[in-house]
């Protein structure tokens, strides 16, 4: 059902919010600078925005600080680790090349975001770039940056992410297990549902471009 009082035009938009400040508008650059590389070194997990045929996608992406390298102070490269092969993110980016990026540093209430537009590639020289422990991927997801800007903490403070004060009990929190019998609308238990998760975790987590997590 479509939602009520809703707004359809910046004009409507602007009468519930002022302009931001000069500085926080103009404060993205097109470029990765020292400071931008030196947050990138350190960033274990990105949030990845694509939009396709089907819709908006947010696929997560993680590894060890450097799995996103910076290739030059325009591009940045991913190289395509174990997944669930659905593609969803692939897929939309050989639709539509535009991506969003929000890299993340645990402890670090500010995020820095990264917009562009994405290749796959199987550039030697970039999947080369891309290895890790040795491993080569068989694809790459390259990116040239369009905007780069530091986002605020306030989102991170209000949540308590990295307060473990603020994390729910393993006891009151969802189980992925019983996510995934009521979506699949399997018999399994959850408790066979996490175990065979793990099992797939275990097996594939390094493996480039692969992967088979049964359920995940």
């Amino acid at each position: 059902m479509p939602f009520d009082h809703t707004i359809d035009d910046l004009d409507g938009l602007r009468r519930l919010y002022a302009h931001p400040h000069p500085l926080i508008k103009d404060k993205a650059i097109d470029h990765l600078d020292a400071q931008a590389r030196a947050f990138v070194a350190h960033v274990p997990f990105v949030a990845l925005a694509t939009n396709g045929p089907n819709g908006t996608d947010v696929s997560p992406r993680g590894g060890p600080p450097g799995f996103v390298t910076v290739l030059d102070d325009r591009r940045l490269a991913l190289g395509d680790l174990a997944g669930n092969r659905r593609l969803d993110s692939f897929e939309n980016i050989l639709a539509n090349p535009a991506v969003g990026l929000l890299l993340m540093i645990p402890g670090m209430c500010e995020t820095v975001r990264i917009n562009g537009r994405a290749s796959l590639t199987t550039d030697p020289a970039v999947l080369d770039a891309c290895a890790f422990d040795g491993t080569q991927p068989k694809l790459a997801l390259g990116i040239d940056v369009d905007e780069v800007f530091l986002h605020c903490a306030k989102a991170f403070r209000r949540a308590g992410l990295w307060d473990p004060a603020s994390w729910p009990d393993a006891a009151d929190r969802p189980r992925a297990g019983d996510i995934v019998r009521a979506h699949l609308a399997i018999e399994a238990s959850a408790e066979a549902i996490e175990a065979d998760l793990e099992q797939g975790y275990a097996q594939s987590m390094w493996e480039p471009g692969g992967g088979d997590a049964p359920a995940a």
